[in-house]
This record gives C-alpha cells, structure tokens and sequence, in this order.
C-alpha cells in the first residue's frame, strides 16, 4: 500500500516537473504548475518562494523531480486545487440536481395549474349553461303566468256574466226557480234553459194559455228576452217578432236599433235581429203573417221553414214552403236577402224608409211607412218610390198601405194541446 501511494506521488511529480508538451514547441513545454516562472539567474530557494523553472531537453530527457521535496509540495498544490475543482464540481453537480429538481417541480405545478384552469373553464361553460337554461325556464314560465292570468280574467268575466244573468233571472217574476214554469215539460222536442222558457211555445206547454208579455231565455245566446206572446191565433204559442196597427211608432231606423229591437211590446215593436236569431237558431221555425186592409178584410200567409243569420252575415233570410190565404209576395223574391236600413247605404232602404230584406227593391215591406187610409202617391210626397207597408198581391200595387200587420213565429213541429 506505501509503495503504491509512492508510485502515485512519483507519477505526479514526473507530471508537475515535466508538464505536457504543447503544440509547436518542438519538444519544450512550460511546467503546468499554476507557479510563475523563475528568472534564469536567481538564487532563490525554489520551495520556499514556489516557482518554476523552463526545463530544458536534456533536463527532462530520462530525469525525474530534481527535488523530492519540492515535487511534494508542488503535488500538493495540484492535489490541493484539484480537490478543489472537485468540490465545487461537486457542488455544482449537486446545484444542478437541485435546479433540475425544482425545475421538475414547477412543470409539475404548471401542469397542475393547467389542469385546475381546464377544469375551472369546463365549470364556467356549464355554469354558463346552467344559466342559459334557467333563463329559458323564467321565459317559458313567464309565458305560462301571462296566459294563465289570461285565463283567470276571461273565466272571472265569464263568472260575471253568469252572474248578472242569474240576477237577471232570479228578479224576473216570470222566469224564476220556483215558479209555475218549473214544471216538467209536456212536450218532448222542446229544450229548457234553468227551468225558464226558451220562447212562447214552451210558456204554453206549462200551461200558459193568456196572451201576453213574458220573459225567454233562449238557449242559444242565454240572454233573458221579454216578449209578447200570441196564445190565440191557430192554437197560440206564437213568439211575435213584429206588430204595427195604428203608426204610432216610426220603423224608419237604424242598423244598430233594428238589431237591437224598438217600440212597446203592448203597442208597435220590432224585436230586434239579434232575438229572431238566437231564437230562430235553436230548431226549425215557421213564420206566420197576418194582415188587414182598411176595409178590415184579413189575411195571413203561412212559411213552414224560418231564420234568419247572425249580425256578421248580415241577417241573411231564409224562408219557404208558402201556404194561405193571400199570394206570396216575400220569400220567391226576397229569400236569401240581407237585411239592411237606410244608414247602410242600401239605395233600396233609403227610399222605402225602413228596415227590410231589400232586392230591387221589394215585393212586400212590413217595415214602411205607415199611411192611414191605405192609399197614397208617391207625386203628391214627392217620393222617389213606393215606401209604404206594402204586401203587392194584396192590391197588386206598391202604393197601398196596410192597417195591420203583424208577423210571429213559433216551433214547426209545434201541436196545440186538445181541450178536454
């Protein structure tokens, strides 16, 4: 072990003596001491003052550390600062380790701090979602609130109307719960409304037999109606719609007050478009008309089938199967006629003054003006055509105008009750 460590110091010194040769010095080289070089003519001891010498050729040439200590000394330097680099090799070695260590660590955390993002921007996105669909939801449901306040105003109105029309009801002596007209119907084909009558017919199968004024409900419309019923013509029954007598009331009106119906029901009247409709609307109907001159002669024409449209059809007219005992002069010229009044601009309604199913412009006029004595001249009034209530096949003229008129209607397959 001592030999070898001799060998080791002795390799070294050759080294440090010797040096390595460098490029271009033909075999001569400056020892590789990190010492300064000693001046050629100095006597200075080399150990204690630690420099070098140019070595020569022959010097080098098969020749070790001229001094065996200083070679020691100088392997010690080299040893020392050899150590040295190896420390601080070392050292940075381990300073690498430490930066490679923290510089794993940091991706480590990017990749960390990446994942966390990817994972927060997935949560946004479906909280954005989340938001979207609730704010859906708040449209859709704010909808369904605006049509169900819909719907409860519309059934509030509704249950007012219901309202006032059982008032309406209730405080008629006529048309009330526990009144006469409660009893159970005699007539099978007739319909009932809350146990009141839907027109005169249904008054006289609960035993009603005195013309007079009532109230109906009918069924088609539910409005209560007073009316003036006609218990004795032709076995009664009948729900009259229009009478004239004595001219007392002027039939030459408006649209809105031909639908809504004018005049006493005790005297002259028109009842008013939208009552013959609801009526006429809730079966088969027959229309009865009679008339009378001023020779007090009568008459009456007889149509099996009756009705006339709504307001939006404009009243249209339909009417036929004539029989009586006067010719026809209404439903071969004026059937599926609209009904019109001189504020409509119908030309006809204009010149005959009242409110009638016009075609060029009638054959009859129930409607016209009332001329006492029958007779009158459309040259003395300065008229532009006839006007007055005029049935043509009475007289065959237009300018003959009746006493009375009257026209009602009542069930087609009504039966008069037999008397026992």
């Amino acid at each position: 072990m001592e030999t070898r460590l001799w060998a080791l110091l002795w390799s070294a010194c050759v080294w440090v003596t010797h040096g390595v040769p460098q490029n271009g010095s033909n075999g001569h080289s400056l020892i590789q001491t990190g010492l300064r070089p000693c001046r050629p003519d100095s006597n200075q001891d080399q150990a204690s003052r630690r420099c070098r010498r140019r070595a020569s050729g022959r010097q080098l040439e098969g020749q070790g550390c001229a001094n065996m200590f200083r070679c020691w000394d100088q392997t010690s330097d080299w040893l020392q600062v050899t150590g040295n680099s190896r420390r601080q090799l070392t050292e940075v070695k381990e300073m690498m380790s430490q930066i490679q260590e923290g510089q794993r660590n940091h991706q480590h955390r990017i990749k960390q701090l990446e994942l966390q993002l990817e994972a927060k921007s997935q949560k946004e996105m479906s909280l954005e979602g989340q938001i979207q669909q609730v704010q859906q939801r708040y449209s859709e449901t704010n909808t369904l609130l605006q049509i169900h306040a819909s719907l409860i105003y519309d059934l509030q109105t509704q249950v007012h109307n219901l309202s006032t029309l059982l008032e309406q009801t209730r405080s008629n002596s006529n048309c009330s719960l526990h009144d006469h007209l409660t009893q159970q119907p005699k007539h099978p084909e007739l319909q009932y409304v809350r146990n009141c009558p839907i027109d005169c017919a249904s008054i006289y199968f609960n035993g009603v037999s005195q013309s007079g004024v009532y109230t109906i409900v009918p069924s088609i419309g539910g409005v209560s109606t007073r009316v003036y019923c006609d218990m004795d013509t032709a076995g009664g029954g009948w729900t009259v719609i229009q009478q004239r007598f004595d001219g007392t009331v002027d039939f030459n009106r408006g649209w809105r007050e031909y639908r809504e119906g004018f005049g006493e029901l005790s005297a002259e009247f028109w009842m008013g478009n939208d009552h013959i409709h609801a009526i006429t609307s809730q079966g088969e109907y027959s229309l009865r008309i009679d008339l009378e001159d001023w020779d007090n002669r009568q008459h009456f024409g007889l149509y099996k089938t009756f009705s006339i449209e709504d307001e939006s059809n404009h009243y249209r007219l339909h009417i036929g199967d004539f029989s009586g005992s006067v010719e026809d002069s209404f439903a071969w010229y004026h059937n599926k006629r609209s009904f019109s009044t001189p504020d409509t601009g119908n030309i006809c309604a204009k010149i005959s003054h009242g409110g009638w199913w016009y075609h060029q412009c009638f054959f009859s006029n129930l409607n016209g003006v009332y001329y006492k004595g029958g007779r009158y001249s459309g040259k003395g009034r300065k008229l532009l055509g006839p006007d007055g209530v005029v049935w043509y096949s009475w007289k065959n003229s237009d300018y003959y105008s009746l006493k009375k008129v009257s026209m009602k209607i009542r069930p087609r397959s009504f039966r008069p009750q037999q008397t026992p």
